[in-house]
C-alpha cells in the first residue's frame, strides 16, 4: 500500500481521499436513515422505495405546502402533525406540540380545550376558529352543542375528557379520587387530585359544577 501511494501524484492522492470521505459519509447517512425515528428525508436519499409509494409521498408533500381553501377545515382532534402545520399561524414546531399534547392528554374537544397548548393565545385561536373542526364537527357548531356544565360527582371519564385541561389521565384521576374519597364538596377540592394545579381548576370553573 505504501508503494502504491508513492507512485501516484499529490492530486490523485487528494482525489482518492475525497472519494473515501464521501463513501464514509454515505455509510453514516445510511445508518442514520435506518435508525428508529430518523427524518424521512434521510431515508429518501438512499432508498426512495422505503417510504412507500413515491407518487403518494409527492402528493402528500404538495398537500402539506398548499394553503387551506376558503371553506376547508382540519379536524384538530384527528389530524397528523404535518396536516396541522397547514393551519394559519401554525408552523412545524407548534404543529408538533399540538399533536404531542393531544397524544398525551387526549382530544381537545373545543377551542377552549385547544387553548391548553402553550403558544396558542386568544388572538391565534380566534384566527384558527374558522379552519377547525373537533371530531368532525365545525368549531362554531361544536361549541354551541357543548353542555353548559358537567356535574363532577356524576361525570364519567368520557364526560370529562376534552374539558379544558382534561385529558384521559386526568379524567381517570378525578373518577378514581372520587370513588376512593367520596364526592367533591367544592370545585377547589380538585386540587387534592394528584396532578391538578390551580390553573387547571380555574379553567374548569365554568364547565364543572358541584351541587
Amino acid at each position: 500500500m505504501k508503494n502504491l501511494f508513492a507512485t501516484i501524484s499529490r492530486r490523485e492522492r487528494r482525489a482518492l481521499g475525497v472519494l473515501l470521505a464521501l463513501v464514509l459519509v454515505g455509510h453514516l447517512l445510511r445508518a442514520a436513515a435506518a435508525a428508529p425515528g430518523a427524518p424521512p428525508i434521510a431515508a429518501q436519499l438512499f432508498d426512495p422505495a422505503s417510504d412507500g409509494d413515491p407518487i403518494a409521498h409527492r402528493d402528500s408533500i404538495r398537500r402539506q405546502a398548499k394553503p387551506l381553501g376558503p371553506n376547508e377545515r382540519i379536524d384538530i382532534d384527528r389530524a397528523a402533525a404535518a396536516e396541522l402545520s397547514r393551519l394559519p399561524g401554525i408552523g412545524p414546531a407548534l404543529a408538533s406540540r399540538i399533536f404531542a399534547d393531544r397524544m398525551s392528554r387526549g382530544a381537545f374537544g373545543s377551542i377552549t380545550g385547544l387553548g391548553r397548548v402553550h403558544g396558542l393565545g386568544p388572538a391565534l385561536l380566534a384566527r384558527l376558529r374558522p379552519h377547525l373542526s373537533f371530531g368532525g364537527v365545525p368549531a362554531e357548531a361544536q361549541e354551541t352543542t357543548l353542555p353548559n356544565t358537567v356535574d363532577v360527582n356524576l361525570a364519567t371519564v368520557a364526560d370529562l375528557v376534552g374539558l379544558p385541561g382534561i385529558g384521559p389521565a386526568r379524567a381517570r384521576a378525578i373518577v378514581a379520587f372520587r370513588e376512593s374519597n367520596g364526592p367533591f364538596r367544592q370545585l377547589d377540592d380538585l386540587r387534592r387530585v394528584p396532578g391538578f394545579p390551580a390553573s387547571v381548576v380555574r379553567q374548569l370553573a365554568t364547565r364543572l359544577k358541584v351541587p
